[in-house]
């Protein structure tokens, strides 16, 4: 076992072992240190696991340590590759009858404790909300809001569960982080990290504690703030998703997460599990593949395919349509294929791109000349989840002239009578409302409908900053059904420029296309906006030198 050097035991009053977790991250460990002091004297020790660090985060720790009474450091002598180990020796030097986890990066925001100790009577566990703050901007984003966020549906808040039987979709929350734990609840159950450089820790424990049926009280109230430092010279192990290592590793993860569930006899999570994965995981990584070199996409297909193959076949029928096609495509095509399509499946929402193909039969299928992946569920769907691709060119000048145009899909469109096209433009950091405009559809022959629009380009621009406007739409019909999608680019080709003046001023504009055909607006406003600009510029070509 490995050696510790340091065990300084605090002396404050409290119900609470917050453990926090750090390597070579001194520049930041005083600040998450100090969110977990702030949360007043509910906090009985701040267990500071340093993970044998090689910059000056031992000195930083020590000096916290010598200032406050609560801090209890922990040097590991030797370096474990993970985050597993040093979260297990925090659990271990507990002594509070509850147990909270942090990252050295990340935050509690005020109140964050009281708020989950506040729902702790009689429960095993209290979870709460987390944020993902991106950095430097400051933008917030709840994670998993159909779980957590009242503003988006979710139902759960306020309740106490006994377990999450009743409750699979509960599994999207894989965190370990915004969670208040019984600390005998844990020993009572050998609840525990994978040790080592395993990645993606935090899948198999929320498996290990889900597994054994905690009576479980949710809250709204946010407990943590995930802090995504995207321009970082080190970037976190779930943004380094453009190794082929990583993939793999999330696929150990979630695979261990099955077999836990498996020896627990819960095999209705375990299936569970395996839809989340078909539904979440998988179109998150397949909707990168463009960005991936070819041989890349080889390795991750092979890799893919390989654990699909195994999956229960009830696990597919429960996903979503669009996610269960992308699996079965990924099964039946022994490599890379049709990656557009595949690419579309995989969308936010997922579109089927034209043209429609069938067997003889008259079965809608994904491609020709290939396997056969039946586009099974297609007519079931409901009329607002109909997976529409709808194409979007724009002009660029002091107005922006956009036109959409919605293709039929295996004759599912037309029944409807498409009436009318919603233009949203969003910003991408989200701290602007979005720009709508709406217009008829018309009829253009060869089973298509156009729209199209105007906006002066002022109205995107912010003074000396970089706006990046996402482009969406809906498409109306005549019964009030509003189909959403995310607009793909008609042509594919080289961004397009221009600059205009607006409101007295020079507007660089560009007419961007994302590596998976989604259409953007770019608009910057001013020099510091053209600094900013250049800035990301350099700091993308440093980290494709690196």
């Amino acid at each position: 076992m490995e050696s510790r050097t340091t065990d300084l035991v605090g002396n404050a009053d409290g119900t609470v072992s917050v453990v926090v977790i750090v390597y070579n991250d001194a520049a930041h460990i005083a600040t998450a240190v100090e969110s977990v002091l702030a949360q007043g004297t509910a906090v009985g020790e701040v267990i500071v696991v340093n993970d044998a660090s090689t910059d000056n985060t031992r000195a930083a720790v020590d000096a916290l340590a010598a200032r406050h009474p609560q801090v209890r450091p922990l040097h590991r002598t030797e370096n474990s590759g993970g985050c597993g180990s040093p979260r297990n020796d925090g659990i271990t030097a507990a002594t509070h009858p509850y147990v909270m986890f942090l990252d050295s990066d990340d935050v509690y925001p005020a109140g964050a404790v009281d708020a989950l100790l506040a729902a702790a009577d009689g429960v095993d566990m209290v979870a709460g909300q987390c944020v993902r703050r991106e950095l430097p901007e400051d933008r917030d984003t709840v994670w998993a809001p159909g779980l957590y966020d009242p503003a988006a549906g979710a139902t759960l808040p306020g309740t106490v569960m006994d377990g999450i039987g009743a409750h699979p979709e509960f599994l999207l929350d894989t965190l370990s982080v915004n969670k208040l734990y019984r600390r005998d609840f844990l020993t009572e159950h050998t609840v525990r990290f994978p040790d080592g450089a395993f990645h993606y820790e935090d899948f198999v424990f929320t498996a290990q504690v889900y597994a054994a049926a905690p009576r479980t009280a949710v809250v709204a109230t946010p407990v943590y703030v995930w802090h995504v430092r995207r321009d970082a010279a080190e970037l976190s192990i779930s943004l380094r998703r453009a190794t082929i290592a990583n993939w793999e590793h999330r696929v150990e993860a979630h695979r261990r997460v099955v077999e836990v569930f498996r020896k627990a006899g819960l095999d209705t999570l375990a299936t569970a599990a395996q839809t989340k994965f078909l539904d979440y995981d998988l179109p998150m990584y397949v909707r990168e593949l463009p960005q991936r070199s070819a041989a890349y996409r080889a390795d991750w297909w092979r890799a893919t395919r390989a654990y699909l193959a195994a999956f229960d076949e009830t696990a597919y029928t429960a996903a979503e349509a669009p996610s269960r096609w992308l699996a079965r495509a990924v099964v039946a095509w022994q490599a890379p294929a049709e990656l557009e399509r595949v690419v579309a499946l995989a969308a936010q929402p997922p579109r089927l791109l034209p043209p429609s193909y069938t067997t003889d039969s008259g079965q809608p299928v994904l491609a020709e000349g290939l396997p056969e992946v039946e586009l099974d569920g297609l007519t079931e769907l409901p009329p607002g989840k109909l997976p529409l691709t709808v194409n979007g060119t724009v002009a660029v000048g002091r107005s922006l002239g956009f036109t959409l145009t919605v293709r039929e899909l295996h004759g599912l469109l037309g029944p409807l009578k498409p009436q009318r096209a919603v233009l949203r433009l969003v910003d991408q950091r989200e701290d602007r409302p979005a720009l709508e405009r709406e217009q008829p559809l018309r009829f253009a022959g060869a089973g298509a409908w156009q729209a199209e629009f105007a906006v002066r380009t002022r109205d995107l621009a912010v003074h000396e900053r970089l706006m990046c406007w996402r482009v969406r739409a809906e498409i109306v019909c005549a019964d009030g059904t509003r189909i959403p999608a995310e607009v793909r680019a008609a042509a594919p080709g080289a961004a397009r420029r221009s600059v205009v003046l607006g409101a007295g001023l020079p507007l660089l504009v560009q007419a961007h296309v994302t590596p998976r055909q989604a259409l953007m607006v770019r608009v910057v406003g001013g020099v510091q906006g053209g600094i900013d600009v250049a800035g990301r510029r350099l700091k993308r070509l440093a980290r494709k030198v690196k």
